[in-house]
């Protein structure tokens, strides 16, 4: 049985080990995995939740060091498929804390999750999970297009799509809206920060979930608007906090939790990996969470 799949991005991450230190002058780095499906199911593997990953890695190493993984941390990896032709994308990162981690992507023509294609995972099992994820940046290029629109629509149970506004991976940065737009109306809630909202121009959500970073975030639910606080912490590296955030709060929901109290407990989440160097290693466990709780 599956409780959540995550669809979408999946890579390596190459993290400096010298810190505050341009790209052109980093000698060496650490690999993790990383992107949004990779952070996103190992947060919820380590909080306990039976989750599986729908998404493409490359037939090289990077691409069987991310399976692995992946599979020690009790991810199911039944429908991580393997490309052919596109090598597992690296994503390296300059590390300026308290608020600064430039990103430079390698995906271009394409890479192994924007070729996700509906024989690559079981669309039934997919549908009847009580939890899905899905991105933005699923929607960047066909046919993951096409394939992630299409499981948002026939999901059954509770739909979370992130916002996950990422310009520089986008051919058309202008056709974002539009297809936020679509994946938005087959969600049941909508996680993004400020700047994602005002990109998708998506007016009418049933349920969002306003990211504010170190101020905490807001819920906005049937007319309602609640604010949660910020979790105090000393900034490493922010990148990876949002995935721990939409973790937490989908282990909350999968345990009847009220959103926002799910949504709180997101927050101390994101918070814990802010204050760690990695994204996916440093995913709390819900000892962490419940002790930072109290």
């Amino acid at each position: 049985m599956i409780d959540a799949v995550v669809m979408g991005r999946v890579g390596i991450d190459l993290y400096p080990n010298e810190l505050e230190t341009a790209l052109s002058e980093v000698r060496t780095y650490t690999r993790f995995v990383g992107g949004f499906a990779g952070n996103v199911a190992t947060g919820l593997a380590r909080l306990g939740v039976r989750t599986a990953i729908v998404s493409r890695v490359g037939a090289e190493g990077h691409g069987d060091f991310v399976r692995a993984w992946l599979a020690g941390e009790g991810v199911d990896v039944r429908f991580l498929a393997t490309d052919p032709y596109w090598p597992t994308p690296p994503t390296f990162c300059e590390v300026w804390p308290p608020d600064r981690f430039p990103l430079t992507f390698y995906r271009r023509p394409t890479a192994p999750d924007w070729q996700l294609s509906p024989d690559d995972f079981d669309a039934e099992e997919v549908a009847a999970a009580p939890l899905l994820y899905a991105t933005g940046t699923g929607l960047a290029q066909s046919p993951s297009r096409e394939s992630t629109l299409a499981a948002l629509r026939a999901h059954r149970g509770t739909t979370i799509f992130d916002l996950d506004w990422r310009p520089t991976l986008w051919d058309d940065p202008g056709e974002y809206p539009a297809l936020a737009a679509e994946a938005v109306a087959a969600a049941d809630i909508v996680i993004g920060n400020e700047e994602e909202v005002d990109a998708s121009l998506v007016t009418d959500v049933s349920t969002l979930v306003l990211k504010r970073g170190e101020r905490g975030a807001t819920v906005y639910e049937r007319g309602e608007e609640t604010d949660l606080p910020g979790f105090p912490i000393q900034v490493v590296n922010g990148l990876g906090a949002g995935d721990a955030f939409a973790a937490a709060l989908g282990h909350g929901l999968l345990h009847g939790v009220p959103l926002a109290e799910a949504v709180r407990r997101g927050t101390v989440a994101g918070a814990l990996v802010a204050s760690r160097l990695a994204c996916s290693e440093a995913m709390p466990r819900l000892l962490e969470i419940e002790a930072a709780l109290v």
